[in-house]
Protein backbone atom coordinates (compact mmCIF):
# COMPACT_ATOMS: atom_id res chain seq x y z
CA UNK A 1 0.00 0.00 0.00
CA UNK A 2 0.74 3.76 -0.76
CA UNK A 3 1.22 4.49 3.37
CA UNK A 4 4.25 1.99 3.26
CA UNK A 5 6.48 4.38 1.48
CA UNK A 6 9.40 5.72 3.88
CA UNK A 7 9.79 9.50 4.08
CA UNK A 8 13.32 8.56 2.74
CA UNK A 9 11.97 7.21 -0.02
CA UNK A 10 10.28 9.77 -1.54
CA UNK A 11 10.59 11.64 -4.87
CA UNK A 12 8.01 14.22 -5.27
CA UNK A 13 7.63 15.44 -1.79
CA UNK A 14 10.41 16.80 0.58
CA UNK A 15 9.41 15.71 4.20
CA UNK A 16 11.30 16.68 7.64
CA UNK A 17 10.54 17.12 10.79
CA UNK A 18 12.27 19.82 13.50
CA UNK A 19 11.46 21.37 17.17
CA UNK A 20 8.20 19.52 17.04
CA UNK A 21 6.67 20.36 13.42
CA UNK A 22 6.82 18.66 9.96
CA UNK A 23 7.07 20.23 7.16
CA UNK A 24 5.83 18.68 4.14
CA UNK A 25 6.50 20.30 0.68
CA UNK A 26 5.19 19.42 -2.55
CA UNK A 27 8.34 19.00 -5.22
CA UNK A 28 7.72 19.07 -8.48
CA UNK A 29 8.29 22.38 -9.53
CA UNK A 30 8.89 21.60 -13.24
CA UNK A 31 4.86 21.01 -13.72
CA UNK A 32 4.23 23.37 -10.91
CA UNK A 33 3.85 20.35 -8.32
CA UNK A 34 1.18 19.04 -10.12
CA UNK A 35 0.36 15.66 -8.49
CA UNK A 36 0.88 12.28 -10.43
CA UNK A 37 0.06 8.87 -9.02
CA UNK A 38 3.21 8.89 -7.27
CA UNK A 39 2.71 12.36 -5.77
CA UNK A 40 -0.59 11.28 -4.58
CA UNK A 41 1.04 8.01 -2.27
CA UNK A 42 3.64 10.20 -0.88
CA UNK A 43 1.29 12.88 0.09
CA UNK A 44 -1.21 10.26 1.90
CA UNK A 45 2.33 8.55 2.98
CA UNK A 46 3.75 11.84 4.57
CA UNK A 47 0.31 12.63 6.30
CA UNK A 48 0.20 9.17 8.35
CA UNK A 49 4.24 9.22 8.56
CA UNK A 50 3.17 12.56 10.63
CA UNK A 51 0.16 11.18 12.70
CA UNK A 52 2.18 8.20 13.65
CA UNK A 53 5.18 10.06 15.13
CA UNK A 54 5.39 11.19 18.66
CA UNK A 55 7.37 13.89 18.16
CA UNK A 56 5.51 16.01 15.42
CA UNK A 57 3.16 18.18 17.43
CA UNK A 58 2.33 20.28 14.18
CA UNK A 59 2.38 19.77 10.42
CA UNK A 60 2.98 22.47 7.62
CA UNK A 61 2.47 21.77 3.88
CA UNK A 62 3.65 23.66 1.23
CA UNK A 63 4.90 23.89 -2.76
CA UNK A 64 8.37 24.42 -3.90
CA UNK A 65 7.90 27.69 -6.17
CA UNK A 66 6.31 28.90 -7.85
CA UNK A 67 3.27 27.23 -7.10
CA UNK A 68 1.95 25.54 -4.31
CA UNK A 69 0.05 22.67 -6.43
CA UNK A 70 -1.54 23.13 -9.53
CA UNK A 71 -3.95 20.08 -8.69
CA UNK A 72 -3.37 16.90 -11.23
CA UNK A 73 -0.63 16.33 -13.77
CA UNK A 74 -2.97 16.03 -16.64
CA UNK A 75 -1.03 14.90 -19.11
CA UNK A 76 0.39 12.20 -17.24
CA UNK A 77 -2.60 10.88 -15.15
CA UNK A 78 -5.08 10.85 -18.37
CA UNK A 79 -4.72 8.33 -20.80
CA UNK A 80 -6.89 6.39 -23.14
CA UNK A 81 -7.91 6.71 -26.75
CA UNK A 82 -11.62 6.32 -28.75
CA UNK A 83 -11.97 5.85 -31.75
CA UNK A 84 -8.53 5.23 -33.00
CA UNK A 85 -7.24 8.51 -31.32
CA UNK A 86 -5.89 9.22 -28.29
CA UNK A 87 -7.81 11.08 -25.68
CA UNK A 88 -7.85 12.17 -22.47
CA UNK A 89 -9.24 10.33 -19.19
CA UNK A 90 -8.75 9.63 -16.36
CA UNK A 91 -8.03 5.73 -15.44
CA UNK A 92 -8.02 3.68 -12.71
CA UNK A 93 -10.64 5.26 -10.47
CA UNK A 94 -10.85 4.00 -7.29
CA UNK A 95 -14.64 3.61 -5.45
CA UNK A 96 -13.23 4.95 -2.00
CA UNK A 97 -12.98 8.58 -0.69
CA UNK A 98 -9.18 9.81 -2.31
CA UNK A 99 -6.19 7.65 -0.03
CA UNK A 100 -4.49 11.02 -0.10
CA UNK A 101 -7.43 13.21 1.28
CA UNK A 102 -8.34 10.52 3.85
CA UNK A 103 -5.07 10.88 5.15
CA UNK A 104 -4.87 14.61 5.07
CA UNK A 105 -8.13 14.68 6.94
CA UNK A 106 -7.33 11.91 9.79
CA UNK A 107 -4.34 13.30 10.27
CA UNK A 108 -4.66 14.55 13.77
CA UNK A 109 -1.92 16.87 14.22
CA UNK A 110 -2.67 20.90 13.62
CA UNK A 111 -1.78 21.42 9.99
CA UNK A 112 -1.28 24.59 8.45
CA UNK A 113 -1.42 25.50 4.77
CA UNK A 114 1.51 27.48 3.88
CA UNK A 115 -0.29 28.97 0.49
CA UNK A 116 2.82 30.20 -1.46
CA UNK A 117 1.13 30.52 -5.18
CA UNK A 118 -1.40 28.81 -7.45
CA UNK A 119 -3.75 26.33 -5.43
CA UNK A 120 -6.10 25.08 -7.98
CA UNK A 121 -8.22 21.60 -8.60
CA UNK A 122 -6.78 19.94 -6.07
CA UNK A 123 -4.28 21.68 -5.17
CA UNK A 124 -7.46 24.17 -3.43
CA UNK A 125 -8.26 20.75 -1.89
CA UNK A 126 -5.20 20.29 -0.33
CA UNK A 127 -5.75 23.61 1.16
CA UNK A 128 -9.22 22.94 2.69
CA UNK A 129 -7.86 19.89 4.22
CA UNK A 130 -5.72 22.08 6.20
CA UNK A 131 -6.95 23.59 9.56
CA UNK A 132 -5.47 27.05 9.06
CA UNK A 133 -4.24 28.75 5.46
CA UNK A 134 -1.53 31.43 5.25
CA UNK A 135 -1.07 32.92 2.03
CA UNK A 136 1.69 34.48 0.24
CA UNK A 137 0.53 37.74 -1.80
CA UNK A 138 1.19 35.80 -4.51
CA UNK A 139 -1.45 33.09 -3.61
CA UNK A 140 -4.51 31.87 -6.45
CA UNK A 141 -7.28 29.56 -5.03
CA UNK A 142 -9.56 28.01 -7.90
CA UNK A 143 -12.02 24.99 -7.72
CA UNK A 144 -11.69 24.23 -11.36
CA UNK A 145 -13.04 20.79 -11.15
CA UNK A 146 -16.50 22.20 -13.12
CA UNK A 147 -14.16 23.28 -16.04
CA UNK A 148 -13.39 19.50 -16.54
CA UNK A 149 -16.79 18.63 -16.10
CA UNK A 150 -16.37 16.72 -12.62
CA UNK A 151 -17.52 17.47 -8.96
CA UNK A 152 -14.91 18.46 -6.40
CA UNK A 153 -13.37 16.18 -4.11
CA UNK A 154 -14.32 16.26 -0.25
CA UNK A 155 -12.38 19.95 0.00
CA UNK A 156 -14.73 21.78 -1.93
CA UNK A 157 -18.20 20.27 -1.11
CA UNK A 158 -17.50 19.28 2.56
CA UNK A 159 -14.91 21.94 3.77
CA UNK A 160 -15.50 25.18 1.99
CA UNK A 161 -19.24 25.60 2.64
CA UNK A 162 -18.33 25.48 6.24
CA UNK A 163 -15.27 28.16 5.86
CA UNK A 164 -16.65 30.42 3.36
CA UNK A 165 -20.26 29.71 3.61
CA UNK A 166 -22.66 27.93 1.39
CA UNK A 167 -23.27 30.71 -0.85
CA UNK A 168 -20.07 31.78 -1.64
CA UNK A 169 -18.88 28.19 -1.76
CA UNK A 170 -21.65 27.42 -4.24
CA UNK A 171 -20.04 30.43 -6.43
CA UNK A 172 -16.57 29.20 -6.69
CA UNK A 173 -17.78 25.40 -7.42
CA UNK A 174 -20.20 26.51 -9.49
CA UNK A 175 -18.17 28.86 -12.19
CA UNK A 176 -14.71 27.71 -11.36
CA UNK A 177 -13.23 31.04 -10.92
CA UNK A 178 -9.93 31.75 -9.51
CA UNK A 179 -9.44 34.25 -7.06
CA UNK A 180 -6.31 36.23 -5.63
CA UNK A 181 -4.53 35.75 -2.04
CA UNK A 182 -6.81 39.50 -1.48
CA UNK A 183 -10.49 37.99 -1.65
CA UNK A 184 -9.19 34.73 -0.57
CA UNK A 185 -8.60 37.03 2.80
CA UNK A 186 -11.90 39.12 2.39
CA UNK A 187 -13.79 35.66 2.36
CA UNK A 188 -12.14 34.26 4.86
CA UNK A 189 -10.95 31.23 3.25
CA UNK A 190 -7.06 32.18 4.77
CA UNK A 191 -6.83 34.08 8.06
CA UNK A 192 -3.35 36.00 6.78
CA UNK A 193 -1.77 36.71 3.80
CA UNK A 194 1.88 37.85 4.22
CA UNK A 195 5.20 38.82 1.66
CA UNK A 196 6.09 35.79 0.03
CA UNK A 197 9.16 35.88 1.44
CA UNK A 198 8.09 36.01 5.19
CA UNK A 199 5.59 32.87 4.05
CA UNK A 200 7.42 30.21 5.72
CA UNK A 201 9.07 32.02 8.44
CA UNK A 202 5.24 33.14 9.58
CA UNK A 203 3.67 29.72 9.06
CA UNK A 204 6.92 27.85 11.15
CA UNK A 205 6.39 30.67 13.97
CA UNK A 206 2.40 30.06 14.05
CA UNK A 207 3.46 26.26 13.62
CA UNK A 208 5.95 27.10 16.81
CA UNK A 209 3.12 28.33 19.10
CA UNK A 210 1.28 25.98 18.12
CA UNK A 211 3.82 22.75 19.08
CA UNK A 212 4.28 23.91 22.32
CA UNK A 213 0.81 23.46 24.03
CA UNK A 214 -0.21 20.36 24.81
CA UNK A 215 -0.41 17.39 22.52
CA UNK A 216 -3.06 15.36 23.72
CA UNK A 217 -5.21 18.47 24.01
CA UNK A 218 -4.36 19.26 20.34
CA UNK A 219 -5.06 16.57 18.94
CA UNK A 220 -9.06 16.25 21.18
CA UNK A 221 -9.08 19.89 20.42
CA UNK A 222 -8.57 19.35 16.43
CA UNK A 223 -11.14 16.63 17.06
CA UNK A 224 -13.63 18.04 18.34
CA UNK A 225 -13.40 20.90 15.62
CA UNK A 226 -13.86 18.24 13.35
CA UNK A 227 -16.90 17.22 14.62
CA UNK A 228 -18.99 20.26 15.36
CA UNK A 229 -17.78 22.17 12.03
CA UNK A 230 -17.46 19.28 9.58
CA UNK A 231 -19.52 15.99 10.16
CA UNK A 232 -18.62 12.54 8.53
CA UNK A 233 -16.19 12.66 6.07
CA UNK A 234 -17.09 8.87 4.95
CA UNK A 235 -20.15 9.74 4.03
CA UNK A 236 -19.48 12.91 1.80
CA UNK A 237 -16.57 10.71 0.23
CA UNK A 238 -18.50 7.68 -0.42
CA UNK A 239 -20.81 9.78 -2.61
CA UNK A 240 -17.81 11.84 -4.36
CA UNK A 241 -16.36 8.95 -5.54
CA UNK A 242 -19.88 7.16 -7.23
CA UNK A 243 -20.28 10.19 -8.50
CA UNK A 244 -16.48 10.91 -10.13
CA UNK A 245 -17.21 7.38 -11.52
CA UNK A 246 -19.96 8.46 -13.26
CA UNK A 247 -18.65 11.86 -14.73
CA UNK A 248 -15.44 10.33 -15.78
CA UNK A 249 -17.22 8.44 -18.65
CA UNK A 250 -18.78 11.12 -19.61
CA UNK A 251 -18.45 13.33 -23.14
CA UNK A 252 -18.15 16.63 -21.53
CA UNK A 253 -15.33 15.23 -19.06
CA UNK A 254 -13.47 14.20 -22.05
CA UNK A 255 -13.99 17.62 -24.04
CA UNK A 256 -13.11 19.59 -20.89
CA UNK A 257 -9.53 17.93 -20.42
CA UNK A 258 -9.01 17.79 -23.93
CA UNK A 259 -9.62 21.31 -23.98
CA UNK A 260 -7.65 21.99 -21.59
CA UNK A 261 -4.28 20.23 -23.47
CA UNK A 262 -5.25 21.65 -26.55
CA UNK A 263 -5.56 25.48 -24.21
CA UNK A 264 -8.73 26.40 -25.89
CA UNK A 265 -12.42 26.74 -24.46
CA UNK A 266 -14.77 23.39 -23.88
CA UNK A 267 -17.65 23.11 -25.41
CA UNK A 268 -19.94 20.99 -23.63
CA UNK A 269 -22.87 19.18 -24.72
CA UNK A 270 -24.64 17.33 -21.30
CA UNK A 271 -23.67 14.20 -22.46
Amino acid sequence: MSMRIAPSAFTCIGYGVSDGIAVLRLNRPERRNALNRRAYDELEAAFRAASADPEVRCVVVTGADPAFCSGEDVKEMMTGEEHGKSVARLTGVRPEPTPAAVAALECDRPVIAAVNGAAVGWGMELTLFADIRIASEQAKFGEIFIKRGLVSDVGGLWRLPAIVGPAKAAELLFTGDIIDAEEAGRIGLVSDIVPHDELMERALALAGRIAANAPLALRYMKEGLRRTAYGDLREIGSWVSGTLGTLFETEDHREGVQSFLEKRAPVFKGR
